[in-house]
Parts: structure tokens; sequence; C-alpha cells
């Protein structure tokens, strides 16, 4: 059974394809034209083992919002499409991510049902701008990014940030803690027959 997809959309803000698969070992090839993103998109791959291709361009004279959520909303499809029905799927994953001083807790669900929570984080961090030299990354974003994966997935993220003080270091374990708790939601489990809720269907 092969678990991939390809996502393409295009607005009048951004232009975006996504390519996945949900058996890979985490060989990403990601460029959205803002560097702390593709950064966060890699580690997103390598440490949920999802292999991803990720091409993004836009807006980013505006800022990197668009291209930043856009990019989000058509990861969460091609998740929604690679995980099919969900037959023999783990279902729940949660982990807990530390980075030096920062340190994140994640739940998921791939429920079918898109919600998603985030807090603990310092009123500050809205307005930390992440990155080098070219567009850079808004603290505010990661939120943003969170919640356009759980709505177009159709699965429940609770994140919380327990503690931490630097920016990158806050968003890195972030993305850190979403990745582990997918691989392990996401995974195939041998004893898992069929779908795994009392419904019969997610």
């Amino acid at each position: 059974m092969s678990r991939t997809a390809q996502v393409e959309r295009t607005t009048s803000e951004s232009s975006i394809t996504v390519a996945i698969d949900l058996d890979g070992s985490g060989v990403s090839s990601i460029s959205t034209s803002v560097g702390f993103y593709d950064h966060m998109l890699t580690a997103l791959s390598r440490h949920s083992l999802i292999d991803m291709r990720i091409h993004a361009t836009g807006d980013v004279h505006v800022d990197a919002h668009h291209v930043i959520e856009d990019t989000a909303i058509a990861l969460g499809q091609a998740l929604a499409i690679a995980l099919g029905d969900k037959a023999g799927i783990s279902r729940f994953g949660q982990a807990l991510v530390p980075l030096d001083e920062a340190l994140v807790l994640c739940a998921v669900d791939l429920s079918g049902r898109g919600y998603a929570e985030s807090s603990g984080e310092p009123d500050a961090h809205a307005y930390a701008l992440i990155g080098g030299t070219g567009t850079p990354y808004p603290g505010s974003m990661t939120a943003h990014v969170v919640s356009s994966l759980a709505l177009n997935a159709g699965m429940c993220v609770h994140m919380r940030l327990l503690a931490g003080r630097d920016p990158h270091h806050i968003v890195e374990a972030q993305y850190k803690a979403l990745a582990r708790s997918l691989r392990m939601a996401v995974d195939l489990d041998p004893r898992v027959a069929g779908i795994p809720s009392t419904k019969g269907a997610l």
C-alpha cells in the first residue's frame, strides 16, 4: 500500500507544490523562500520520517505570512490524502521535546476532526522575527502552521510550550515535538485490524 500524496495549491498570493511519503526515511527537499521555515520543515521531515518535497513561492516582499500558511495548508491536505482510510495506523502520538532551555509537549490524534490548541508562548514571542538574511519567520506563525495543518489534515493537535526563552529554540522545539508526535501517529501497527476507532471510521 502506497501512502503518498502530491498537492498543488495556487492563489494570487502563493504557488505551492507538496509531495510526501509517510513511509519514508525523513528525506526532504524544501524551498519556500523563507530560510528559517525551510529549516523547520526539514526538521519536521527528518524527525517524523516523512519524506517531503516542498516548493513554494509567493509574495514574500509583503511578508512571509501567505507562503508559510499556504504551505501548511497544502501539507495538511497531502497528509489527509496519504493517510487514506487510516486502516492500521497507531492514530495517537505524543512527544516531550527539549532544546536547551525550551521544552515543548505535543499530542496528536488523527481523528478526522481538525482542531488545534497552542499555548504557553510568552507574549513577546509573537513579535520575534527569526532568521538571517532574507525574509524572516515571525514567531507568531507557528500557531498558524499548527492550525492549518490540523484543519486540513483532519487531526487534533495540542501543543504547549512548557519552558523557553530564545525564539529560535522555542520554534524548533515546537516543530520537532510535532514531528515526533506525527511519526508515532502515522505509524502502522501490525496489531491494529482495520480502522482504529469504535465507530469504524476516522
